[in-house]
């Protein structure tokens, strides 16, 4: 008996002895003998949408129809490694691909008892065979395994060999890879793992539909603890350790992977399929919180009714949460519609724009004085909301209490057209009614904008009136931003200081977000936008099939919505940093063509009459080089200059009025204004009538 020992072992060292020469010349020429190494496993993996910290926001199934997400070794608890290695390769970070020690001891198992008792493969043979999956149980195919397995320690480091194994690894069903484990059946990343859990992930390779916890939790239960009893025997881990990771319950229910943000990845995974990972701006918890926010009051409104919220970071443009739908895969409520890219009424949402650009054109103040009584425009007579007509009110009150005549009135002023195209060259689309130009109702909601376009527009008021491009995708940076202007600066501040103490809803803080909500025809859309000096926040309600629904308020329905997003947000609600020059007073401190927005005479340069007002220089559009920038034109003045119109002139610059040294006495129709920094400004004159000229200049 002992000699017949002795001639296996014997065998047994022959065997090793041959491989010992033949291995340095099957190195050199494994790719001779096998063909190149494929790797496009590794590249057939899921694509992840993660947020900005990282966190998973989605993911996609592969084309096969199975979930392998990326994953590296950073990202896994270290306690798996641990347990893996001292179960199935204890001597993984030593050896060369091919384990021979265990390799004679599992021949030499064979021999003795006639079947395996134990593996001789390494990880890295078990990553060869992932890559290179063979059904056949051969020794041509374990050859095979084993050259596959030199070739890997040849090209690879020992992280990145595990991180093939961490990403190919079967886990049950469709389930391939550690972190699509840890997701279905722990609800978790596998940054942080308990030692039940970790010891279950090492378990499951070996046999994933036999041990599928979902299926046959006794087996997975079975296999973990084997695992864990080698951990202790090998004194991994101590008896306490062991006796809590064996306590451990083992799931019967696979989870569902997380589904946040489902619109936006969308978007960006049909935009730009080649990519594993897309990087949104997104904030996770904030992404989380919003969605819950808007299903719980849908629900609460109706069972066909959606909403819509858009949240970005006023200093960069950033998209920090978006919510596309109330209930993505609700057919009743069509959620999977994107009702922030839907065309629909803004109701009085863009009447503020309507204040900012009379004030900037220097056609009103917040406190002149405007009308609110019976008009008639042509064919078209508007109406106050509640019915009712309020008398002689001012701008900032007309604009607080949203009424719809003082609007009209300012939009007459300046031209509706004049008016559309402002908010177009801002990069807005405008969609006006067929065969229809633009007329004084766009003022109030006859026209289709899309929710991402009005809180472009609304952030431009924190922005001292520029307006942001939307960025969503962390992977794609925006070019560079031209001059989006939709207001100067001080009338961009001045619309932000009425809106800020507009009254907000019930048991809200007062004075903290300027808002404004809006109520489209019909009650078919109620929305409310707010902004501080750090976001601001777009928010729609209503039914994506366009159904009127009664008592669809926005000041009712969609602004409770937004103080409690505010709030959600957290932080100090800044409020908008007041510039420098602009115009305080009263009504009886205004300059007098201010005081009044009179009704008896032309106001505009539209207005026909045989004397225009008009700015003979400088010209619109025009850059004029005064030497700022290069420091060589210290305190250089700009001449200012028009022609026609009844005197006396007023001149303002930004909304402030040119104090009385710095205008020609004589009918003022001259006057010098002194810039203090390079940059753009907006000029504008009034006449005795209320008649206004504006131009936009840029200084250099």
């Amino acid at each position: 008996m002992i000699l017949h020992t002795d001639r296996r072992w014997l065998q047994a060292a022959l065997v090793t002895a041959l491989l010992g020469l033949a291995i340095p010349g099957l190195w050199l020429n494994i790719p001779r003998l096998l063909g190149p190494l494929d790797l496009s496993a590794l590249e057939r993996g899921s694509t992840v949408a993660l947020a900005r910290d990282g966190a998973l926001l989605r993911a996609f199934e592969t084309t096969e129809g199975r979930w392998r997400l990326p994953v590296k070794t950073g990202d896994v608890d270290p306690r798996f490694f641990t347990l893996l290695k001292t179960y199935e390769d204890k001597r993984f970070d030593r050896h060369g691909g091919v384990d021979f020690l265990a390799l004679l001891r599992a021949g030499w198992q064979v021999l003795r008892h006639g079947h395996a008792v134990s593996g001789g493969s390494t990880l890295t043979m078990q990553a060869a065979r992932l890559l290179e999956p063979r059904f056949e149980r051969t020794l041509v195919a374990k050859a095979r395994q084993i050259l596959r397995a030199f070739e890997l320690e040849r090209r690879f480091s020992k992280a990145q060999i595990l991180d093939i194994y961490l990403a190919l690894a079967p886990y049950g069903g469709n389930l391939e890879g550690l972190r699509a484990a840890s997701l279905a059946w722990f609800g978790k990343e596998p940054r942080r793992l308990s030692d039940g859990e970790a010891a279950l992930l090492v378990a499951l390779p070996q046999a994933p539909e036999a041990r599928r916890p979902d299926r046959s939790a006794s087996r997975a239960r079975a296999a973990r603890d084997r695992v864990i009893e080698r951990a202790f025997a090998a004194h991994v881990l101590d008896a306490a350790q062991t006796r809590s990771a064996k306590a451990e319950n083992v799931v019967a229910l696979r989870k569902n992977f997380p589904d946040l943000a489902p619109h936006a990845s969308e978007a960006l995974f049909r935009a730009h399929p080649e990519r594993r990972i897309l990087h949104l701006t997104l904030d996770a918890r904030l992404q989380r919180s919003l969605e819950v926010l808007a299903r719980e009051k849908a629900e609460k409104l109706g069972a066909k009714l959606t909403a819509a919220i858009l949240v970005i970071d006023n200093s960069s443009g950033e998209i920090r949460a978006h919510v596309g739908g109330a209930d993505y895969y609700s057919q009743a409520r069509a959620g999977a519609l994107d009702m922030t890219r839907a065309l629909r009424s803004p109701g009085s949402t863009l009447k503020p724009f309507i204040y900012a650009m009379a004030f900037g054109d220097g056609v009103a103040h917040p406190e002149t004085l405007l009308d609110d009584s019976p008009a008639r425009y042509g064919l078209w007579r508007p109406v106050d909301f509640d019915e009712k007509f309020h008398g002689s009110v001012t701008a900032r009150a007309a604009l607080q209490q949203s009424l719809n005549l003082p609007a009209a009135q300012l939009l007459n002023e300046i031209g509706a057209p004049h008016f559309v195209a402002r908010l177009r060259s801002a990069g807005v689309t405008l969609v006006l009614p067929k065969e229809s130009d633009a007329g004084l109702a766009i003022g109030l909601g006859g026209v289709g904008i899309r929710l991402t376009d009005l809180a472009r527009l609304y952030a431009g008021f924190a922005r001292e009136g520029l307006v942001p491009d939307l960025v969503e995708s962390l992977d794609d940076p925006p070019a560079p931003l031209k001059s989006r202007r939709i207001a100067e600066p001080g009338a961009a501040w001045q619309v932000a200081d009425i809106l800020r103490f507009a009254p907000p809803p019930d048991n809200a803080p007062a004075g903290k977000i300027a808002f404004k909500t809006g109520t489209s025809y019909g009650y078919r859309d109620a929305l409310a936008i707010g902004f501080d000096r750090s976001h601001t926040v777009a928010v729609w309600v209503g039914r994506a099939d366009n159904g009127a629904v009664a008592g669809l308020i926005g000041r009712q329905v969609a602004a409770p919505i937004l103080f409690d997003i505010f709030a959600r947000i957290g932080g100090p609600n800044a409020v908008v940093p007041r510039p420098a020059h602009v115009l305080s007073a009263t009504t009886a401190t205004l300059p007098p063509p201010l005081r009044h927005l009179r009704r008896d005479g032309p106001k505009t340069i539209a207005a026909t009459f045989t004397n225009p007002l008009k700015i003979f220089y400088p010209p619109d559009g025009a850059r004029i080089d005064l030497g700022i920038a290069s420091g060589a034109g210290n305190g250089a003045a700009l001449a200012l200059k028009a022609q026609g119109g009844a005197p006396p002139l007023t001149w303002m610059v930004n909304g402030a009025p040119l104090k009385g040294e710095a205008v020609a006495p004589s009918q003022r129709h001259e006057a010098r204004w002194t810039p203090d920094g390079a940059g753009f400004a907006r000029v504008s004159v009034i006449d005795a009538n209320g008649a206004s000229d504006s131009v936009s200049v840029r200084l250099e």
